[in-house]
């Protein structure tokens, strides 16, 4: 059975990979764009979706302002790329916005960042694949219905994948990613050059109306439109998220990492604004609607459309558009914005595991998450990051409108405590540089992640204010989870270091006991009892003793004459039970032998079986296994298992098998 499941693993992830070959994994640029940007290039298939949407609340004249907010998520998308630009060469460790935040900040600061971004990586596989999976169902009608089933399948994928390695599934999705790229541009391009030849139709929603919501009949106007144009915005603002992953990514670049690093960054905001001012300028030009409620809030000569309407996403209306006639254009379009929305899940696949690694390494979470597994990715982290996606969408029922309320509120936390830890850096460092042109090179530094902390705060602001009610207050109660459960890790580790740190009396040999007493367990006199009398008398303890409880008179007679029979050169000592106990008194002999002689160590040999089927653990005594569980909280006690190995176990031994239960039987 194990040869079978080892061959399945192998099957599905690959044969393991030294550690040496930990360098032929590292990403060229070519590589590292489509694993690392891939999430901010997706924002572009609903960060739009979202500011129509929300614009739509106001009615038909609103939208006619949705260019003029992505062009505001842009200057802020300039901003967080030049910034990050300078975190990923002053700290190319792989840390990110919490190494940041930790060294200038303090370690508070470094966990909230850290505790946001957690969060907002698992956010990002959720909305990802929850809007991957709107798109499949609008392709694929049969998927209607079913979308969350379908998203969590494509979790489990991506897992798998990302199971075998950053490289290996790197190749794999770079050519989705830019063959949306090409798609997109095409997409543009082409809408563009009929717009301005007057050959543009409109979208296949141009020609309905959109009822505005009470309270905004008034269009934009007053407090409650300013209001919507932020919300609009800070809806936009999810375009940004994905761009602290490349700072969080630096080791996986090839060298120069930094440089690399930066001209990834560089490509990303570049590529991500045309895309998304792209689209939003061709969707006024084709007279796009989208609206949050398609039966009641579209008009088709004043009346609502009713509930038989299908609205599809922004850009499949501008595909049908802009390919009016060439269906195989309009197909791709639609094929792979379905794709990057699912491939942007693998940006937070590479970036939530090593921020794992890291936080485990500093004692923040489970040393587990700092471990690779057998592909050299941290297996731990991608399997962690997927059950946590998985169970925000099967909550939210794979709803986009309603996760996307969650979302980049982490974000921009991490992205305003990064801005002004760099400002902090640059600060120290300017105290210390005396070289004029380093500190001059510092002095930009500093004004361009000023200029970012200025923004990213706004946004900070403008987020909370117009998302709080509507769902983002479920995300920072995640993040302050989060950061509680780091905080009590992390004390939990600084404890027990302290108490196995060694005293300066303890260096020595001082340290070691001052007897040896073992105690051998016996039930019946037969080959595994024999084994660990031998191995016990091996260890050359200063006292050694058997040591049975008395259950039953006859049973105790009986293994008395064997004993002197077989003239067994240990003593036996029979523990009287009235009660017909084993574990209790047992555990007082053992206590009473610390407490006679505190400085002594006690050694507990248990014989134990080992069985070959599953079903033969149920067949057999677990007293000693009870005893084992019971003596592991003794102090000054250790507990030595002696191996019996029965005929049934018999070539299940091999290193490549799985490991192997000892059953307690033999006591």
């Amino acid at each position: 059975m194990s040869d079978l499941a080892d061959a399945a693993k192998r099957l599905v992830l690959g044969r393991p990979v030294r550690s040496d070959r930990l360098g032929h994994t590292l990403l060229p640029k070519r590589i590292a764009l489509p694993v690392f940007a891939s999430d901010a290039l997706s924002s572009v298939a609903y960060a739009p979706d979202e500011i129509l949407l929300t614009l739509s609340l106001a009615g038909l004249t609103a939208l006619t302002v949705s260019p003029w907010v992505g062009l505001g998520v842009a200057v802020v998308l300039l901003t967080v790329v030049a910034s990050y630009r300078q975190n990923v060469h002053a700290y190319p460790s792989g840390g990110g916005d919490y190494e940041v935040a930790s060294v200038n900040l303090g370690p508070k600061a470094g966990v909230t960042v850290a505790s946001a971004l957690l969060v907002d990586y698992v956010l990002t596989v959720a909305v990802s694949i929850s809007s991957g999976a709107q798109y499949a169902a609008t392709a694929l009608p049969a998927l209607r219905g079913h979308e969350t089933s379908f998203a969590i399948a494509l979790v489990v994928v991506l897992t798998l994948l990302n199971l075998r390695g950053v490289k290996e599934s790197g190749t794999l999705f770079a050519v989705p990613v830019y063959l949306f790229m090409g798609a997109m541009g095409s997409l543009a391009v082409v809408g563009a050059v009929r717009y301005f030849s007057g050959t543009l139709p409109p979208a296949e929603s141009a020609g309905l109306g959109v009822a505005a919501e009470q309270g905004f009949d008034q269009g934009l106007m007053g407090l409650a439109g300013g209001f919507l144009v932020l919300r609009a915005f800070a809806s936009g603002c999810a375009a940004l998220t994905g761009v602290e992953a490349i700072s969080n990514g630096v080791p996986a670049f090839r060298k120069p990492k930094s440089r690399n690093a930066a001209t990834t960054l560089a490509l990303l905001g570049s590529i991500s604004i045309a895309m998304i001012l792209s689209i939003l300028l061709l969707a006024q030009a084709t007279g796009v609607r989208f609206v949050d409620d398609p039966a009641t809030q579209l008009l088709r000569d004043g009346v609502p459309v009713g509930e038989g309407y299908e609205q599809h996403p922004v850009i499949s209306q501008l595909a049908g558009a802009v390919f009016s006639g060439q269906h195989l254009l309009f197909v791709l379009v639609s094929v792979v914005t379905g794709l990057i929305l699912v491939l942007a899940a693998n940006t937070a696949f590479n970036g939530f595991p090593v921020l794992g690694s890291i936080l485990a390494r500093d004692g923040y979470l489970p040393r587990q998450l700092h471990t690779r597994g057998d592909r050299l990715a941290f297996s731990n982290g991608i399997v962690t990051l997927a059950l946590g996606a998985i169970a925000l969408i099967w909550a939210f029922d794979a709803q986009v409108t309603r996760l996307i309320q969650l979302y980049i509120v982490g974000v921009f936390v991490s992205f305003t405590l990064s801005q002004l830890g760099m400002v902090r850096h640059w600060t120290r460092g300017l105290r210390t540089e005396p070289d004029p042109q380093a500190r001059a090179r510092m002095r930009r530094s500093r004004v361009v992640n000023a200029i970012g902390l200025g923004m990213t705060a706004t946004v900070l602001v403008i987020v909370l204010a117009t998302k709080f009610l509507l769902g983002a207050w479920i995300a920072i109660l995640a993040m302050a989870g989060v950061y509680g459960v780091m905080q009590a890790v992390h004390r939990h580790y600084s404890r027990v270091r302290a108490e196995l740190a060694l005293g300066a009396d303890e260096q020595s040999a001082r340290a070691l006991p001052s007897r040896v007493h073992a105690v051998v367990l016996v039930s019946h006199l037969h080959r595994p009892t024999m084994r660990a009398l031998a191995y016990a008398r091996a260890s050359r303890p200063n006292v050694v003793e058997a040591v049975t409880v008395g259950v039953d008179a006859d049973e105790v007679a009986a293994l008395r004459a064997q004993w002197e029979a077989a003239d067994v050169p240990v003593p036996l000592k029979v523990l009287d039970s009235p009660f017909r106990e084993i574990t209790r008194p047992v555990l007082t002999y053992v206590r009473s032998i610390r407490r006679e002689s505190p400085r002594d160590l006690v050694v507990v040999y248990i014989p134990e079986y080992v069985v070959g089927h599953w079903w033969e653990h149920l067949l057999h005594n677990q007293s000693a296994l009870r005893l084992k569980s019971r003596l592991l909280f003794t102090p000054g006690v250790v507990v030595a298992s002696v191996p019996w190995q029965l005929a049934s176990s018999a070539g299940q031994t091999g290193l490549e098998d799985s490991v192997r239960g000892t059953v307690p039987g033999a006591f």
